[in-house]
């Protein structure tokens, strides 16, 4: 396929997933999967997760990480660029054009409703993206300890009302995937070197 016709794909593609998907990034990552993973076969699924959580730990928005390295993963800085302002461009249009017609729009009723609806909706599509990951991860003793671990960690901060950044949690994950990945090269190093 030419590399122009790959860049019109991928501009197309986030944007639409920018325009038809409500929530932020997190609620995303299921219409992401289905576009990028499923129909495109850009990425492979493992490839999909570790985009995901190398999106979720660098600063800025996961959707908008990710589109920018679907699209360095396909044709390089251009289709990172472009992949990017697909991803944003649906957004900024939508909330320019309420900021010029509406001053106080979640003042009027029929709005706010429909907006109570569509928090129902994005925690759906929330939920679903992590049963998707989930059903995706290696089902490995490591991985599996790991969040268990950080998902009773976050629910304890959250319930003892502690205000504490769930970053930390990411990056305590990734310096124990960091220190067992060690250990493992250790481990095969002394094996190999007793053979």
């Amino acid at each position: 396929m030419k590399k122009s016709h790959i860049l019109a794909d991928l501009v197309l593609t986030f944007m639409k997933i920018g325009l038809f998907t409500f929530g932020g990034g997190y609620a995303m990552i299921a219409l992401m999967d289905n576009e990028c993973v499923e129909k495109k076969k850009w990425l492979t699924h493992d490839e999909f997760m570790d985009m995901t959580a190398i999106a979720e730990s660098t600063p800025g928005p996961i959707a908008i990480n990710g589109a920018t390295y679907i699209g360095y993963q396909q044709v390089g800085i251009p289709g990172a660029v472009l992949s990017t302002l697909g991803m944003v461009f649906p957004s900024f249009v939508i909330l320019y054009v309420i900021s010029l017609f509406f001053d106080n729009l979640l003042e009027i009723a029929v709005v706010a409703h429909a907006f109570q609806g569509i928090k129902i909706a994005v925690g759906i599509l929330i939920f679903n993206a992590a049963i998707k990951m989930l059903k995706k991860m290696h089902k490995k003793a490591f991985p599996i300890t790991i969040m268990v671990c950080a998902f009773a960690a976050s629910l304890v901060i959250h319930f003892a009302g502690w205000h504490i950044s769930s970053l930390y949690l990411i990056l305590l994950s990734g310096v124990a995937g960091y220190i067992f990945f060690m250990v493992q090269q250790m481990k095969n190093r002394k094996g190999a070197a007793e053979q």
